[in-house]
């Protein structure tokens, strides 16, 4: 691993803290309230059961909760990514994960220049390939860039590394990918949905966060450290909520739960 560390903060947290030294206010952890408006009325509805639980316990119902849903062959997820990745600005076109690059929905396939579809929690973490489930499911598959996402591969996420070539702000070493600033929340909360929503009672692996790199075909990727760094300084915008209510009302019927509940990470883990 590389020995370069990039940790950044948004000036709003920046500012926050600062306001707790100066005014005195113990450092709690925040109230668990819901991201969006949304989020209040499903607490009502989809999360009841989860609401006042922590630990095990909160996973354990958010598993139950979102594994109700419809599950892709992978053929499918072609079109379902080219409406939950749709660029805001421009309908015909997808925003590239890493790259944030925007780029034709036509342009999909396998060769230089093309976009295909990436595993954020990459398929040999588990050896689930691209079987309808794990290797379908939308929570975690993004738009990419043929070789970007061949030079992310299979590593683990971690801060460091060097300049990807044609995606500015990320960086990767021999053992790790470090993604751009403005997505590294998105990559966070969507590695810790594989690992409620896969616990091992579906005939595919217990998908679990550590706090290593070099996993290799263990069911496990990390850091989690840092993803939880990540999950905090980057927290939900408004194209990652889309994409939720997308695939939500259209395509899978369930949630990343810590879209809508952002404060579930530090409950959890």
């Amino acid at each position: 691993m590389s020995s370069r560390r990039r940790f950044y903060a948004r000036p709003l947290l920046a500012t926050a803290a600062s306001i707790v030294v100066l005014t005195g206010i113990a450092s709690a952890a925040p109230a668990a309230t819901p991201a969006t408006p949304q989020a209040a009325t499903l607490d009502d509805t989809y999360y009841q059961d989860a609401l006042g639980k922590t630990g095990t316990a909160l996973k354990s119902s958010l598993h139950t909760i979102i594994s109700d849903q419809t599950k892709l062959s992978y053929s499918q997820v072609w079109d379902a990514l080219k409406a939950t990745d749709q660029d805001p600005a421009n309908s015909s076109n997808v925003i590239l994960l890493y790259t944030g690059r925007s780029q034709s929905k036509s342009g999909n396939g396998g060769d230089v220049g093309d976009w295909n579809r990436e595993h954020v929690w990459a398929k040999s973490h588990g050896d689930f390939g691209t079987a309808t489930g794990p290797g379908t499911d939308i929570h975690h598959l993004r738009p990419e860039d043929v070789q970007v996402n061949s030079i992310r591969g299979n590593k683990d996420f971690d801060n460091g590394g060097s300049a990807v070539s044609g995606a500015p702000g990320n960086y990767t070493d021999g053992d790790s990918f470090e993604p751009r600033d403005a997505v590294k929340g998105d990559v966070a909360r969507m590695i810790l949905y594989m690992a409620v929503r896969y616990e091992g009672d579906d005939a595919f692996a217990d998908l679990e966060p550590n706090d290593r790199v070099s996993n290799g075909s263990a069911p496990n990727i990390g850091r989690l450290s840092v993803l939880k760094q990540w999950s905090q300084e980057d927290p939900p915008d408004s194209f990652e909520r889309n994409r939720n209510q997308v695939i939500f009302d259209r395509f899978q019927h369930n949630r990343n739960p810590f879209i809508d509940h952002p404060e579930w990470v530090e409950a959890i883990w």
